[in-house]
């Protein structure tokens, strides 16, 4: 069964993640988290890549699946002629040991089943060695790593992969338990499968008891909501923008990246979805993540980090995988850390301004680092960059950058102004005023009436969606209303928004054709509930709603030709906009202004 990228379901223990796909495989899993410890990657397009497939014994059985209501526990149902099975999966973790537990249940009939389990580290290029231990446990160790495989199925070694064939006939269970550990520290002991899927939907379904719901909407944010719990570091609070790599844009094509990090322009989408679901501590979390992450020099500060808040991410291809449906080159690392973004300024600024307005206690080094930030801001906002999208051509003045740089000053002003922070006052107002007349006068073209991609050119940019969200501009002002239509006339593809035109080679890379930026549509309707177009706002959002996978999943881009989802999944960016924008449109039903539009507050 060939597996699409929708095809794949998310479990995961807030420490490392799996994609399990509906034919019971496990294609795609880290241990630990984020370093080349990939054990299972036949995701990535090789034949020697790990995975873990466990499935009835014959062609194309009937598949059902679902998530366990308010949780990360996949359910599977299998159903054949001979009768119907439940895969169960979830992750635990104990300590610094991680586990997988698959759980099979027989619902009718008697069903033969198949399990083959592949380990390959380092991405399909380690083989680990494999040995039977003395009360029947399959354990495979290379160097720092050591994984145990443990069930009362009986197991057979047949090339280079470890088998088992086994029937299961109505109310009977067999467990299958892989655990992941240090090889050099002593053996956890072995966890009962049945307690522990038990004990991890306990744990979820008291998370998600704190969700507060809003709106019609409201399964739908949640489901979005457990994603980025699922996203997020138990410890450091860093939320990763999708946990794979080198999912493609374009299928074939090389904009492959790395999405393994933390990225600063979640942070603001981050805390309004958190805060205004009830989600206080992982709100305050997220927060201080981004405050470590971006402490000391100013001139130092990057576009995204590790989940620890590691800064160097160098990024290398392994050329001996063939990618994601030939997709190539496979990514490791990704170099737009070291790139020049402005906008990430505005979003550190206008995430900290977000979350003192709405109760997050402010910290007492907080204000000291963001003036040091501006200070380095006011050297270098009025040259190029490398822009929202990790343009890897020459830098340029892109507008979205210059309006960011703007939110920054904005927001600071309105601290002193609300919070009685000491600050040049004076100074910044002037600043804010004279990057607000620059991108008016030079972002803006008359003839093609919208404002574009970067200072004297004609391209357009799905980016400048946000100038009425931040504030920059109303929505009702002209030239926002006709950049709207613009990019309803030049952008849309079978009515979703592609972030800019490929075929401009403005991203340094060939191309003519990749998917719709899903975010883009959503902050689409957010200008939509603006201005006060309220149908179209609901119809493009419920559309968008239709695009999940049949588990409630985005990746990163849409296929709206080819109706497939694409790049890395699932996608952080774009649950966070689901989620803020759901608020938006439940918020503008009640007459209140929505979280996700972060002010209506205006300085020309």
């Amino acid at each position: 069964m060939a597996q699409f990228i929708e095809d794949y379901a998310l479990i995961g223990n807030n420490s490392t993640c799996a994609l399990v796909g509906r034919n019971g495989s496990i294609d795609w899993l880290c241990f630990p988290r984020y370093d080349s410890a990939a054990c299972f990657a036949s995701l990535l397009g090789s034949r020697h890549n790990g995975r873990w497939l466990i499935a009835p014994d014959c062609e194309q059985p009937e598949v059902k699946r679902r998530y366990r209501p308010g949780t990360l526990v996949l359910e599977t149902e299998f159903s054949t002629p001979e009768g119907a099975v439940l895969l169960i999966d979830c992750m635990d973790r104990r300590g610094e040991s991680q586990d997988v537990i698959r759980l099979v249940k027989g619902l009718r009939g008697r069903v033969r089943m198949q399990m083959e389990l592949i380990l390959r580290f380092d991405y399909g290029g380690v083989t680990p060695w494999v040995r039977r231990l003395s009360d029947g446990r399959t354990q495979a160790i290379v160097g720092p790593d050591r994984v145990t495989l443990a069930t009362p199925a009986p197991v057979r070694g047949e090339d280079m992969t470890t088998r088992s064939d086994f029937e299961i006939a109505e109310g009977e269970e067999v467990p299958f338990i892989l655990t992941w550990s240090h090889s050099h520290v002593s053996e956890p002991q072995q966890p009962d499968a049945a307690s522990t899927v038990d004990n991890v939907t306990r744990a979820w379904e008291k998370w998600s008891g704190k969700h507060v719901p809003k709106g019609p909407y409201k399964e739908a944010v949640l489901r979005s909501l457990i994603t980025l719990k699922a996203l997020t570091h138990y410890r450091t609070g860093g939320i990763i923008a999708a946990p794979t790599t080198s999912l493609p844009e374009e299928i074939g094509g090389p904009r492959n990246w790395d999405y393994r990090f933390c990225w600063l322009r979640d942070s603001t989408f981050t805390l309004l979805a958190l805060l205004e679901s009830g989600f206080i501590e992982e709100a305050r979390n997220w927060r201080d993540w981004l405050m470590r992450a971006v402490a000391g020099n100013p001139e130092h500060m990057q576009i995204m980090y590790g989940v620890a808040g590691e800064r160097r991410l160098t990024e290398f291809e392994l050329h001996e995988l063939d990618g994601y449906e030939g997709s190539a080159p496979v990514r490791i690392g990704n170099a737009a850390s070291e790139q020049l973004q402005l906008d990430v300024y505005g979003e550190v600024m206008d995430s900290l301004f977000q979350a003192r307005d709405k109760g997050l206690e402010a910290s007492d080094e907080g204000w000291d680092l963001q003036k040091a930030l501006l200070r380095h801001l006011e050297r270098i906002w009025s040259g190029p960059d490398d822009g929202i999208w990790e343009i890897r051509g020459p830098r340029r003045h892109f507008v979205f950058s210059k309006v960011m740089a703007w939110v920054a000053f904005d927001r600071a002003v309105r601290t002193i102004e609300k919070f009685g922070e000491q600050g040049p006052l004076d100074r910044w107002r002037k600043i804010r005023a004279d990057i607000h007349g620059e991108i008016c006068k030079l972002g803006y073209s008359n003839k093609v009436q919208s404002f574009v991609q970067f200072y004297g050119t004609e391209e357009l940019d799905a980016s400048v969606l946000m100038m009425p969200l931040v504030g920059f501009l109303p929505a009702t002002d002209e030239r926002v209303k006709n950049t709207v239509k613009a990019i309803e006339k030049h952008l849309l593809v079978n009515g979703l928004v592609a972030r800019y035109d490929p075929s401009s080679g403005v991203d340094g890379l060939s191309s003519n054709h990749e998917g719709t930026f899903l975010a883009c549509s959503f902050w689409l309707a957010d200008n939509y509930v603006l201005q006060g177009r309220m149908d179209e706002a609901r119809e493009l959002f419920e559309r968008l709603l239709s695009l999940r996978n049949d588990v409630g999943l985005l990746a990163e881009e849409y296929d709206p030709l080819e109706k497939r989802q694409l790049g890395n999944f699932p996608q952080a960016f774009s649950h966070l906009s689901l989620v803020n924008t759901a608020h938006n449109i439940s918020a503008h039903t009640e007459g209140k202004p929505g979280p996700g539009l972060r002010s209506r507050r205006h300085h020309l």
